[in-house]
Protein backbone atom coordinates (compact mmCIF):
# COMPACT_ATOMS: atom_id res chain seq x y z
CA UNK A 1 0.00 0.00 0.00
CA UNK A 2 1.20 3.28 -0.85
CA UNK A 3 1.40 6.21 1.46
CA UNK A 4 0.07 9.57 0.81
CA UNK A 5 0.24 12.80 2.69
CA UNK A 6 -2.85 14.43 3.67
CA UNK A 7 -3.21 17.80 5.86
CA UNK A 8 -0.38 16.95 7.57
CA UNK A 9 0.22 13.76 7.90
CA UNK A 10 1.57 11.09 5.91
CA UNK A 11 -0.92 7.93 6.36
CA UNK A 12 -1.84 4.70 3.70
CA UNK A 13 -3.59 5.83 0.64
CA UNK A 14 -7.04 3.48 1.76
CA UNK A 15 -6.91 5.78 4.64
CA UNK A 16 -7.27 8.70 3.17
CA UNK A 17 -10.35 10.30 4.09
CA UNK A 18 -11.54 14.08 2.05
CA UNK A 19 -14.83 15.32 3.06
CA UNK A 20 -17.48 15.40 -0.19
CA UNK A 21 -17.85 19.33 1.04
CA UNK A 22 -14.13 19.80 -0.03
CA UNK A 23 -14.40 22.73 -3.09
CA UNK A 24 -12.27 20.80 -5.01
CA UNK A 25 -14.78 18.50 -5.17
CA UNK A 26 -18.14 20.38 -5.56
CA UNK A 27 -16.75 23.24 -7.91
CA UNK A 28 -12.96 21.84 -9.06
CA UNK A 29 -11.65 25.15 -6.66
CA UNK A 30 -7.95 24.29 -6.23
CA UNK A 31 -4.72 23.72 -8.25
CA UNK A 32 -2.10 21.16 -8.65
CA UNK A 33 1.53 20.29 -10.13
CA UNK A 34 3.18 17.18 -11.30
CA UNK A 35 6.80 16.71 -10.57
CA UNK A 36 8.80 14.05 -11.47
CA UNK A 37 12.09 12.79 -9.15
CA UNK A 38 15.02 10.88 -10.41
CA UNK A 39 17.35 8.74 -8.45
CA UNK A 40 14.76 9.86 -5.58
CA UNK A 41 15.85 13.59 -5.93
CA UNK A 42 12.61 15.80 -7.17
CA UNK A 43 13.12 17.11 -10.60
CA UNK A 44 13.84 21.08 -10.96
CA UNK A 45 11.56 21.56 -7.33
CA UNK A 46 11.92 25.17 -7.26
CA UNK A 47 10.36 25.75 -10.62
CA UNK A 48 7.39 23.71 -9.75
CA UNK A 49 7.26 25.09 -6.91
CA UNK A 50 7.10 28.82 -8.49
CA UNK A 51 4.51 27.54 -10.77
CA UNK A 52 2.37 26.56 -7.76
CA UNK A 53 2.88 29.64 -5.80
CA UNK A 54 2.29 31.41 -9.38
CA UNK A 55 -1.18 29.21 -9.42
CA UNK A 56 -2.52 29.57 -6.18
CA UNK A 57 -1.85 33.22 -6.24
CA UNK A 58 -4.07 33.28 -9.52
CA UNK A 59 -6.66 31.69 -7.84
CA UNK A 60 -6.76 33.77 -5.07
CA UNK A 61 -5.20 31.41 -2.35
CA UNK A 62 -2.28 31.38 -0.06
CA UNK A 63 0.50 29.08 -0.20
CA UNK A 64 -0.13 26.68 2.66
CA UNK A 65 3.55 26.09 3.40
CA UNK A 66 6.79 27.85 2.78
CA UNK A 67 9.33 26.25 0.45
CA UNK A 68 11.27 24.71 2.89
CA UNK A 69 8.13 22.83 4.80
CA UNK A 70 7.05 21.69 1.23
CA UNK A 71 10.63 20.66 -0.19
CA UNK A 72 10.61 18.63 3.35
CA UNK A 73 7.01 17.11 2.91
CA UNK A 74 7.62 15.90 -0.96
CA UNK A 75 11.02 14.97 -0.45
CA UNK A 76 10.15 12.41 2.53
CA UNK A 77 6.92 11.18 0.79
CA UNK A 78 9.84 10.25 -1.73
CA UNK A 79 11.87 8.21 0.34
CA UNK A 80 8.96 6.56 1.88
CA UNK A 81 8.44 4.59 -1.46
CA UNK A 82 10.95 1.84 -3.18
CA UNK A 83 11.35 3.26 -7.13
CA UNK A 84 14.02 5.51 -7.43
CA UNK A 85 12.14 7.57 -10.17
CA UNK A 86 8.79 8.49 -9.14
CA UNK A 87 5.91 10.78 -10.38
CA UNK A 88 4.18 13.02 -7.64
CA UNK A 89 1.36 14.60 -7.80
CA UNK A 90 0.10 17.62 -5.57
CA UNK A 91 -2.70 19.05 -5.05
CA UNK A 92 -4.11 22.10 -2.88
CA UNK A 93 -7.72 23.47 -2.86
CA UNK A 94 -9.58 26.01 -1.12
CA UNK A 95 -10.98 23.46 1.64
CA UNK A 96 -13.98 22.34 3.49
CA UNK A 97 -17.39 24.60 3.33
CA UNK A 98 -21.32 25.46 3.05
CA UNK A 99 -21.32 25.46 -0.88
CA UNK A 100 -21.87 28.77 -2.48
CA UNK A 101 -20.19 29.86 -5.30
CA UNK A 102 -18.20 32.76 -2.67
CA UNK A 103 -15.13 32.10 -1.10
CA UNK A 104 -15.92 30.98 1.89
CA UNK A 105 -13.90 32.96 5.29
CA UNK A 106 -11.20 31.26 7.39
CA UNK A 107 -11.30 27.84 6.07
CA UNK A 108 -8.37 25.41 5.62
CA UNK A 109 -6.91 24.61 2.55
CA UNK A 110 -7.26 20.40 1.76
CA UNK A 111 -3.20 19.89 1.04
CA UNK A 112 -2.75 16.16 -0.89
CA UNK A 113 -0.07 14.91 -2.17
CA UNK A 114 1.11 10.98 -3.66
CA UNK A 115 3.63 9.30 -5.77
CA UNK A 116 3.41 6.57 -8.58
CA UNK A 117 6.15 4.85 -10.27
CA UNK A 118 7.49 6.86 -13.18
CA UNK A 119 8.09 4.80 -16.44
CA UNK A 120 11.01 5.58 -19.42
CA UNK A 121 9.52 6.54 -22.28
CA UNK A 122 8.40 3.29 -24.62
CA UNK A 123 11.43 2.35 -27.20
CA UNK A 124 8.51 2.10 -29.48
CA UNK A 125 7.48 6.27 -28.89
CA UNK A 126 11.54 6.74 -29.52
CA UNK A 127 11.81 4.56 -32.98
CA UNK A 128 8.24 5.81 -34.22
CA UNK A 129 7.08 8.90 -32.59
CA UNK A 130 3.16 9.12 -32.18
CA UNK A 131 0.46 10.44 -33.80
CA UNK A 132 -1.70 13.88 -32.79
CA UNK A 133 -4.60 15.54 -34.28
CA UNK A 134 -5.23 19.59 -34.43
CA UNK A 135 -8.17 20.44 -32.44
CA UNK A 136 -10.34 23.46 -31.36
CA UNK A 137 -8.89 24.80 -28.16
CA UNK A 138 -11.63 24.93 -26.10
CA UNK A 139 -10.38 25.90 -22.79
CA UNK A 140 -11.14 28.69 -20.60
CA UNK A 141 -8.94 32.24 -20.21
CA UNK A 142 -6.22 31.07 -18.07
CA UNK A 143 -4.73 28.23 -18.67
CA UNK A 144 -1.28 29.88 -17.65
CA UNK A 145 -2.96 28.48 -13.99
CA UNK A 146 -2.64 24.70 -13.29
CA UNK A 147 -5.91 24.31 -11.85
CA UNK A 148 -7.95 21.03 -11.40
CA UNK A 149 -10.63 21.70 -13.34
CA UNK A 150 -9.52 19.36 -16.12
CA UNK A 151 -12.54 18.75 -18.07
CA UNK A 152 -12.44 20.59 -21.12
CA UNK A 153 -8.56 19.00 -21.23
CA UNK A 154 -10.12 15.66 -21.07
CA UNK A 155 -12.37 15.66 -23.85
CA UNK A 156 -9.70 17.07 -25.69
CA UNK A 157 -7.53 14.45 -25.14
CA UNK A 158 -10.20 11.76 -25.40
CA UNK A 159 -11.50 13.14 -28.91
CA UNK A 160 -7.91 12.72 -30.05
CA UNK A 161 -7.84 8.90 -28.71
CA UNK A 162 -10.70 8.52 -30.41
CA UNK A 163 -9.27 9.32 -33.22
CA UNK A 164 -6.35 6.95 -33.21
CA UNK A 165 -3.92 10.10 -32.07
CA UNK A 166 -2.32 9.95 -28.67
CA UNK A 167 -2.57 13.94 -28.25
CA UNK A 168 -4.66 16.88 -29.45
CA UNK A 169 -2.46 19.86 -30.36
CA UNK A 170 -5.14 23.23 -29.72
CA UNK A 171 -5.78 25.81 -31.83
CA UNK A 172 -7.39 28.95 -30.39
CA UNK A 173 -8.11 32.26 -33.35
CA UNK A 174 -5.82 30.75 -35.81
CA UNK A 175 -3.16 30.09 -33.40
CA UNK A 176 -1.27 27.09 -31.90
CA UNK A 177 -1.68 27.33 -28.06
CA UNK A 178 -0.48 23.73 -26.80
CA UNK A 179 -1.19 20.19 -26.41
CA UNK A 180 -4.42 19.00 -24.13
CA UNK A 181 -1.48 17.97 -21.81
CA UNK A 182 1.68 19.20 -22.93
CA UNK A 183 3.64 22.45 -24.19
CA UNK A 184 4.34 21.92 -28.21
CA UNK A 185 7.74 22.99 -30.37
CA UNK A 186 8.24 22.81 -34.18
CA UNK A 187 11.47 22.97 -36.18
CA UNK A 188 10.75 25.08 -38.65
CA UNK A 189 14.30 25.80 -41.44
CA UNK A 190 16.70 24.98 -38.78
CA UNK A 191 15.04 27.13 -35.61
CA UNK A 192 13.18 25.22 -32.71
CA UNK A 193 10.37 27.55 -32.18
CA UNK A 194 7.77 27.45 -29.26
CA UNK A 195 4.62 29.97 -28.54
CA UNK A 196 5.14 32.60 -26.24
CA UNK A 197 4.04 32.41 -22.92
CA UNK A 198 0.70 33.86 -21.89
CA UNK A 199 -2.66 33.28 -20.68
CA UNK A 200 -3.22 30.37 -23.32
CA UNK A 201 -1.09 28.33 -22.52
CA UNK A 202 1.04 26.51 -19.15
CA UNK A 203 4.29 27.87 -18.39
CA UNK A 204 6.11 24.52 -18.53
CA UNK A 205 8.77 23.60 -16.60
CA UNK A 206 10.33 20.92 -19.19
CA UNK A 207 9.52 23.84 -22.23
CA UNK A 208 11.32 26.30 -20.45
CA UNK A 209 14.44 23.68 -19.41
CA UNK A 210 14.16 22.64 -23.31
CA UNK A 211 15.12 26.55 -24.31
CA UNK A 212 17.99 26.33 -21.63
CA UNK A 213 19.53 23.48 -23.23
CA UNK A 214 18.66 24.73 -26.63
CA UNK A 215 20.95 27.91 -25.83
CA UNK A 216 23.59 26.71 -24.86
CA UNK A 217 24.43 24.34 -27.08
CA UNK A 218 24.29 26.25 -29.77
CA UNK A 219 20.25 25.38 -31.10
CA UNK A 220 18.91 28.35 -32.41
CA UNK A 221 15.40 28.91 -30.83
CA UNK A 222 12.59 31.24 -30.42
CA UNK A 223 9.72 32.05 -28.74
CA UNK A 224 6.88 33.31 -31.44
CA UNK A 225 3.46 32.85 -32.53
CA UNK A 226 2.54 29.82 -34.28
CA UNK A 227 -0.34 28.86 -36.98
CA UNK A 228 -1.62 25.94 -38.34
CA UNK A 229 0.23 26.60 -41.92
CA UNK A 230 3.70 26.78 -39.69
CA UNK A 231 3.13 23.09 -38.61
CA UNK A 232 1.86 21.70 -42.04
CA UNK A 233 5.51 23.18 -42.81
CA UNK A 234 7.27 21.99 -39.90
CA UNK A 235 10.12 19.35 -40.24
CA UNK A 236 10.07 18.47 -37.11
CA UNK A 237 7.21 18.65 -34.15
CA UNK A 238 7.67 18.18 -30.44
CA UNK A 239 5.18 17.69 -27.79
CA UNK A 240 6.63 17.97 -23.91
CA UNK A 241 5.43 17.93 -20.34
CA UNK A 242 7.36 16.92 -16.77
CA UNK A 243 6.32 13.03 -16.88
CA UNK A 244 6.35 12.48 -20.85
CA UNK A 245 9.46 14.34 -21.46
CA UNK A 246 9.84 15.00 -24.81
CA UNK A 247 7.70 13.48 -27.51
CA UNK A 248 8.58 13.02 -31.25
CA UNK A 249 5.17 14.20 -33.57
CA UNK A 250 5.39 11.98 -37.06
CA UNK A 251 2.04 11.86 -37.99
CA UNK A 252 -0.19 15.12 -37.40
CA UNK A 253 -4.26 14.78 -38.82
CA UNK A 254 -3.24 11.77 -40.81
CA UNK A 255 -0.08 13.21 -42.69
CA UNK A 256 3.85 12.49 -41.87
CA UNK A 257 5.65 14.93 -40.21
CA UNK A 258 8.83 15.58 -42.25
CA UNK A 259 10.43 12.30 -43.32
CA UNK A 260 7.58 10.32 -41.02
CA UNK A 261 10.51 9.60 -38.09
CA UNK A 262 11.58 11.17 -35.05
CA UNK A 263 13.78 14.26 -36.05
CA UNK A 264 17.98 14.81 -35.95
CA UNK A 265 17.21 17.99 -33.80
CA UNK A 266 14.56 15.78 -31.14
CA UNK A 267 17.45 12.53 -30.68
CA UNK A 268 20.03 15.73 -30.10
CA UNK A 269 17.73 17.21 -27.32
CA UNK A 270 16.54 14.27 -25.66
CA UNK A 271 20.09 13.25 -25.51
CA UNK A 272 20.73 16.65 -23.53
CA UNK A 273 17.94 16.04 -21.61
CA UNK A 274 18.89 12.47 -20.70
CA UNK A 275 22.12 13.56 -19.34
CA UNK A 276 20.72 16.77 -17.64
CA UNK A 277 18.59 14.52 -15.81
CA UNK A 278 21.74 12.24 -15.18
CA UNK A 279 23.78 14.54 -13.54
CA UNK A 280 20.82 15.78 -11.79
CA UNK A 281 20.15 13.33 -9.72
CA UNK A 282 23.71 13.03 -8.90
CA UNK A 283 23.74 16.62 -6.55
CA UNK A 284 23.72 15.39 -3.08
CA UNK A 285 20.28 16.21 -1.37
CA UNK A 286 22.17 18.11 1.42
CA UNK A 287 22.68 20.89 -1.60
CA UNK A 288 19.56 23.32 -2.64
CA UNK A 289 16.85 21.20 -4.25
CA UNK A 290 15.67 23.48 -7.14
Amino acid sequence: MRTVFLNGEFMPADEARISPLDRGFIFGDGVYEVIPAYGRRLFRLAEHLERLRHSLEGVRMASPYSTERWSEILQELIERHPEDDQSLYLQVTRGVAKRDHAFPKDTQPTVFAMTSKLLPIAEDIRRDGIKAVTLEDIRWEYCNLKTIALLPNILLRQQALDEGAAEAVLVRDGEITEGAASNIFIVLDGTLITPPKGPRLLPGITRDLILELSERSGVICREATLTAGDLKRAQEIWLTSSTREILPVTELDGRPVGNGKPGVLWTRLITLYQDYKRDYSKISLAKPLG
